[in-house]
This record gives structure tokens, C-alpha cells and sequence, in this order.
């Protein structure tokens, strides 16, 4: 069987990670890439030795040539280029936050769905090694069952430097940072029917917020509390390490600074480092999310192959992108709002 060929529509800052995983697959090779700005495609074709090139997605899908799309476009192209990969019967793989809004998500799973095409969505980090070792933890249960939790990103970290357009938008950490988080909190603990949330700006020269703290109910009975922060100053800063705290019956699981994981239970405390792996063109303090995206692209190649539907499909991430929504109008009326109604 000759190697899966692919093609990515999009690139900007983020997708030169992409492509390096892309790179890495023995399987798999990116034979097409698409950008609106010639000097990017160029840039990216140049490095990665892709010869097609195109400015025009529509171009480039009827030149076909490719088994399937990675769209590492912003969110306002993504309904459009997916249901784009649909009508070409082509699967894909679209960037997060998923979409604009719930309705135009609900609207490109309905699409994939009709055209019989695998969709998943871009959520990689459920896939940082630390994220992987918490939920082996949960799963041996070596803390017994868990009954709360927490997910924190906090940092002050510049990230308006790489990516200027997050400065412009109305909403901000929820949608780019939070909405990560939130995957994680479903990933350990199961659906949420209900979420509370509370929101600050603290930097004045941004237009969303960026400041999260948002209150779980799982429908297991766990309750977790998911914050993010790009206004704290801390005199070490954690970028880009995601921090968890889950109390269970027979113990406690902390996952804390420089990837250090300590367990305590019936059988005594353990502590353990689980970094993530410095990939040969990764950098620090990055090598977390780069390690991520090589895998999450890795597990697509894998149930493309295998025919299977992918942990983050398109349906799946329904449930994510509505807590996210959730989020928003829970802070915006100062009320829990109740997760089944947005997907109904």
C-alpha cells in the first residue's frame, strides 16, 4: 500500500507545526498545501518541498490528488471549507475552536455525516503526554473513583506577538485557550449537563477576555472547576503547562510544575516527572504542543486507515464546543445554563 496522501489548506504560524508532523508519519505525504498569501505558500512549499501550490481551495480540490485535507485555517473559513471537502467526498480534519458558532459546527457534522466523510477536529491537547499519564492514573484506579477536579492554565505569557488577530476578537481565552481546556476536563471526567462561568479582561488592549473560571457538573457526579488566565505574573511562568488537581475516594493526583506528577493513595506517594518528549524540530516551552499535534495526526492517519471514527470527531467535539458556548452565555447572564439544551 503506497503512503496516504494529504493536503492543508492554511498556512500560518501554526500549521509549520502540522506540517513537521505531517513530515514525521512514514505513511503520510502532504502533496498539495493552499494559501491566500503567496509569500506563506511559499515559505511553507519551500520548506516542506511541496511542490502544488494553490491559492484556491476550489482549485485544489478539483485537481484532487489527495486522500484527505487538514484545514489549519481561523474559525470564519472553517464551515465553508468543510462543507467544501464534503461535497469533494474528501476527509478532513479542521483546526479548533470549530466553528463561528454551534449552529454552523452542528451544520458541518450534518455535512460530513450526509457525504460519508470523517471529520475530526484539531483537540490535541488530550493528547500532551503529562494529559495522557493523568488519565492512566484515573484509569488504573489507583485514587479510587474521582469526585472533583480541576484544570488550570494560568500565565502571562505574550501570545499576541505570534498570533496578532487574537487581540481583535471579541471573545478570547475561552474560545482560543479555554476551549482546551474544557476538552480536557471531558477527557478525565466525562460529559458536563451544566456549567457556570464567570469572565474578566484584564489586559486593556485586547477586546475579549482574558480571564475564565468555569464550574463544572459532570454527569457522573464529579464536579470540576476549569480556569484559564493570560493576566497572571507569576514569578516562574508555566507556559504552556497545563496544571490538574483530582481528589478521588482512595486518593489524590496532582500534576503540578515542570510536569511533575504525584500520586498519593493506599499504597503510599509517588512522584514521577512526565515531560513530553523534545521532538528533533520542536523548542521549548513549546515541545508540549508540538509533541501533541504530531499525535493527534498520527491517531488520524491510524483510524483513517483502520476506518475508524477518531476520538475528536466532529460529533464528538459538539459536546466540547458546546460547554464553550455555554461559557460565554453563563458569564454574559450570570447563570448556570444547562448543556443538553444548546444540543438539542
Amino acid at each position: 500500500m503506497g503512503k496516504m496522501k494529504g493536503a492543508l489548506i492554511g498556512c500560518g504560524f501554526f500549521a509549520v507545526n502540522q506540517m513537521h508532523g505531517w513530515r514525521d508519519l512514514a505513511d503520510v505525504k502532504i502533496v498539495a498545501i493552499c494559501d491566500r498569501d503567496p509569500e506563506r505558500l511559499r515559505i511553507v512549499g519551500d520548506q516542506f518541498a511541496v511542490a502544488r501550490r494553490h491559492q484556491s481551495a476550489e482549485d485544489m480540490f478539483a485537481e484532487g490528488g489527495f486522500d484527505f485535507v487538514d484545514i489549519a485555517t481561523t474559525v470564519g473559513s472553517h464551515r465553508a471549507l468543510v462543507e467544501l471537502a464534503a461535497r469533494h467526498a474528501v476527509p478532513a480534519i479542521c483546526q479548533k475552536p470549530f466553528a463561528p458558532t454551534l449552529a454552523d459546527a452542528k451544520a458541518m457534522v450534518a455535512a460530513a455525516e450526509a457525504a460519508g466523510i470523517p471529520l475530526m477536529i484539531h483537540e490535541n491537547f488530550r493528547w500532551q503526554t503529562p494529559i495522557l499519564a493523568v488519565k492512566a492514573v484515573l484509569d488504573s484506579g489507583a485514587i479510587g473513583d474521582p469526585f472533583w477536579g480541576r484544570v488550570s492554565f494560568r500565565s502571562g505569557f505574550d501570545v499576541f506577538s505570534g498570533q496578532p488577530y487574537l487581540a481583535k476578537g471579541k471573545r478570547f481565552i475561552i474560545e482560543d485557550l479555554g476551549i482546551h481546556s474544557l476538552d480536557i476536563a471531558r477527557f478525565l471526567f466525562g460529559d458536563a449537563g451544566r456549567m457556570t462561568a464567570r469572565t474578566r479582561r484584564i489586559n486593556p488592549d485586547i477586546a475579549g477576555e482574558d480571564v475564565a473560571t468555569m464550574l463544572l457538573d459532570h454527569d457522573n457526579g464529579v464536579t470540576s472547576i476549569v480556569d484559564v488566565s493570560y493576566a497572571t505574573r507569576l514569578p516562574e511562568e508555566p507556559f504552556p503547562e497545563t496544571f490538574v488537581e483530582i481528589d478521588g475516594s482512595a486518593g489524590t493526583l496532582r500534576l503540578g510544575k515542570d510536569y511533575t506528577l504525584t500520586v498519593h493513595g493506599a499504597a503510599g506517594t509517588a512522584r514521577s516527572v512526565v515531560a513530553p518528549a523534545l521532538l528533533p524540530w520542536a523548542s521549548r516551552p513549546w515541545h508540549n504542543i508540538q509533541e501533541s499535534v504530531a499525535l493527534i495526526q498520527k491517531h488520524w492517519a491510524e483510524r483513517l486507515a483502520e476506518g475508524r471514527e477518531p476520538d475528536t470527531s466532529g460529533r464528538d467535539n459538539l459536546k466540547t464546543f458546546a460547554l464553550v458556548e455555554a461559557a460565554y452565555l453563563s458569564a454574559e447572564r450570570g447563570e448556570t445554563v444547562a448543556i443538553a439544551d444548546l444540543l438539542a
